[in-house]
């Protein structure tokens, strides 16, 4: 039997909602992210968009309204998170800034910090890395309604940080993460 790890009570909850294209980073950095802030006891949930897919949103399509009920699906799920104390981290692609900005709101009625960062990894990077081979199959026809390629992405207009994923190394976004959380007093 494993012993329960307690938590450090200390840090406010907040959600930091990590946008961008397909093969952008966003899970990788978020990944990184909890890990580095675990030896602070810090409580801290992942909500990965392609993890929900499987059981918080199944059932849901790729149309734009499927999109933005499958945004707000987890957004809700993150802002109960974070107004309990934790920090949830949601890398999600969430294409449509409409949306996005619901979850915002969400966040903003129950005085529940929301900070969106901007994966900013150009699509001709993302389809180089291809991790889930999405753009191979769009390539070829297999697929369609790819973010980014043959279904809108809109970029977020005012971001709390932007991450050039394809320029700095996974450390040096982790940091500037960190620092955030830090200078917003999360971390």
């Amino acid at each position: 039997m494993t012993p329960h790890r307690p938590y450090c009570t200390c840090w406010p909850g907040a959600t930091v909602w990590l946008t961008g294209l397909p093969s952008a980073g966003k899970s990788t950095i978020a990944t990184e992210t909890a890990r580095r802030l675990e030896p602070d006891f810090r409580r801290v949930e992942i909500l990965d968009g392609d993890h929900s897919r499987a059981l918080l949103t199944a059932g849901l399509g790729f149309s734009r309204e499927d999109r933005f009920v499958n945004v707000q699906r987890i957004g809700l799920v993150a802002e109960v998170l974070a107004r309990n104390g934790v920090l949830v981290l949601a890398p999600v692609i969430a294409p449509y800034a409409d949306a996005r900005e619901a979850v915002r709101k969400r966040h903003e009625q129950s005085a529940t910090t929301y900070l969106e960062v901007h994966v900013a990894t150009p699509v001709e990077e993302c389809a180089r890395r291809d991790v889930k081979g999405l753009y191979a199959r769009q390539a070829t026809g297999g697929l369609t309604g790819l973010t980014g390629v043959d279904d809108p992405y809109e970029p977020p207009t005012r971001p709390d940080l932007v991450l050039p994923a394809h320029r700095q190394s996974l450390d040096e976004s982790v940091d500037a993460l960190l620092r955030l959380l830090a200078d917003r007093g999360l971390a």
